[in-house]
């Protein structure tokens, strides 16, 4: 299906949320990086970018504020490649609008993007789709294309750049979730925009090894290691007003579940935990409620009618007619309410990244970094690639005990890792 792309989107139904909670300090962004085997020709990567952008046209967009509602315009400007820059707010000026920045040093390529434009999922199809076509332009390569490298060569279809939340959820009745708030993790903010991050580098062979003997996955294991580091968080903390229900938020990518191919946002949450109460539990019980819990709140019985319920609000018709000045600040208290404060943390999973066999010699690293939250100390980050588990920690409060407690649990279980910090802005 290639028909032809409007020259304005509405932003899905996921997106809103973000130029309504951007301010001058903060900005919901994330970032993605690919580190080659070589050092990076700018010339054919600036090459690359223009192919590739016209390739997948919502990266060709800026953001733009209509009179009910914000959408993504087409615009004519060429994307060129930035320096690097610390992940913070971005300058959508020097940006010449754009809602990303495309970088390179030594042998890395970094995508920086606006949570507006695109999900992890989508970002990941962009800047593997680039990497690809430089890999081509370099070294000859012949690819054979998927659905996370796209062939340049092919003309956007309608449905790499819908809205799949109204595609698939649009018309239903639905039913807001119902949460209690979480406890927060408390230290020293550091310095507005200022974000550290703590790579650690597994060998999956390793950590699947440990989640055999489990009977879990990476994802649950994780999680576990996260909740048990909370409760020490939660056991050291000397406020007696403190929440007792310790949750890791986990984003899911809905397109599997749906047959969706948009690079666009098409993820929705679940938030996995334990209340505590009644007293602190083992690794091994932490593990288990994780395992029940997501079994439960994976299925589409439990996903869809809270993915429902959202499109449902936006597409009323009181809704719809409300100014956007109006909108703006209430959909911004609206997620200050309903976000950050029912989880602890967060843990983005971005899974095993399988690249067509003509890129992986010259594919050695690929990262996926959070950059400052709004609402909690921190976030996690991994994906798989190659037989190792890249996890970026990242937090905006000065001590580390949290991810320090979280990296002796792994410990504790055999895993080992390779550790390198960093300040990312």
């Amino acid at each position: 299906m290639t028909t032809a792309i409007p020259a304005t989107l509405k932003l899905d139904n996921a997106a809103n949320i973000y130029p309504a909670s951007m301010s001058k300090h903060y900005c919901s962004q994330y970032r993605i990086k690919v580190t080659l085997s070589e050092n990076i020709d700018k010339e054919l990567l600036q090459k690359a970018l223009e192919t590739v952008s016209e390739r997948i046209p919502t990266f060709r967009c800026k953001l733009k504020a209509g009179a009910f509602w914000w959408y993504l315009k087409r615009i004519d400007s060429t994307p060129v490649l930035l320096p690097v820059m610390p992940l913070k707010r971005p300058d959508f000026k020097e940006q010449k609008g754009l809602l990303y920045r495309v970088s390179a040093e030594e042998s890395s390529i970094f995508l920086d993007v606006f949570h507006a434009l695109a999900d992890g999922n989508g970002a990941l199809c962009f800047l593997m789709t680039l990497a690809g076509e430089y890999i081509r332009l370099r070294y000859g390569a012949s690819i054979r294309y998927n659905h996370l490298v796209l062939d340049p060569k092919h003309r956007p279809a309608y449905f790499e750049v819908e809205d799949s939340f109204k595609t698939v959820f649009s018309g239903r009745h639905g039913k807001l979730e119902q949460n209690v708030d979480a406890y927060h993790i408390r230290g020293r903010a550091l310095p507005h925009s200022a974000v550290r991050d703590i790579r650690a580098v597994i060998e999956m062979e390793q950590i699947q090894a440990v989640c055999r003997s489990f009977a879990c996955t990476v994802t649950e294991l994780l999680i576990a290691a996260m909740l048990r580091a909370l409760q020490e968080e939660y056991r050291n903390d000397p406020s007696k007003k403190k929440r007792s229900v310790l949750k890791v938020s986990v984003p899911v990518n809905l397109r599997p579940l749906y047959n969706s191919r948009t690079v666009r946002n098409f993820s929705s949450y679940i938030n996995l935990g334990v209340d505590v109460k009644d007293g602190l539990m083992s690794f091994e019980q932490l593990v288990s409620a994780v395992k029940t819990q997501k079994a439960h709140d994976l299925q589409k019985e439990q996903l869809e009618p809270k993915i429902a319920a959202n499109v449902e609000l936006e597409e009323m018709f009181i809704v719809r007619m409300l100014p956007l000045a109006l909108k703006h600040p209430i959909i911004d208290i609206t997620n200050l309410l309903h976000g950050d404060r029912f989880c602890s943390q967060t843990l983005s999973n971005m899974g095993l990244v399988r690249l067509p066999e003509a890129m992986t010699p010259y594919v050695q690293d690929i990262d996926v970094i959070l950059g400052r939250q709004r609402g909690n100390s921190g976030a996690f980050t991994c994906v798989s690639y190659n037989g190792k588990l890249y996890l970026h920690m990242t937090r905006k409060i000065e001590r580390n005990a949290f991810e320090q407690a979280f990296l002796q649990q792994l410990s504790s279980l055999g895993i080992s890792f390779q550790l390198s910090l960093s300040d990312l802005a």
